[in-house]
């Protein structure tokens, strides 16, 4: 169960939440089996005064963050960069250059979710893949 956060400015990332959204979530479920909804998104919408970054990026500079339980494997991790990148340069004209993602792992006791310990969960997905 994936949570994303993505960063931008408010120019750009409004027009293209949607295309986002689905391409973020299509490179989920083809590169670590994510189920079809399990969608946890959270855009956060910056001024400029407010996001600052390298003048070799433009104003489409756009930043994802993936929290997930431990246990993808090294190749599964970098087929998911892979696939955001060339989902989201198709759908959301980012380019690469505009474009950094990060993979935040964590023991599943480290979530809580509906209550309880992220590890005492029943999935109906895997992890280890």
């Amino acid at each position: 169960m994936p949570q994303i956060k993505i960063y931008g400015l408010r120019e750009n990332i409004e027009p293209k939440r949607l295309a986002l959204s689905n391409a973020v979530h299509s490179a989920l479920i083809e590169a670590i089996g994510t189920p079809e909804a399990k969608r946890f998104q959270r855009f956060i919408i910056l001024e400029p005064e407010n996001f600052i970054f390298q003048r070799d990026r433009t104003n489409n500079y756009t930043i994802i963050e993936i929290s997930l339980f431990e246990g993808r494997s090294v190749k599964a991790k970098k087929n998911l960069i892979r696939l955001l990148y060339r989902n989201i340069e198709q759908t959301a004209e980012i380019t690469p250059q505009d474009l950094e993602i990060t993979i935040l792992e964590t023991p599943r006791c480290n979530w809580g979710i509906r209550g309880i310990p992220g590890d005492e969960l029943k999935l109906n997905y895997q992890v280890e893949v």
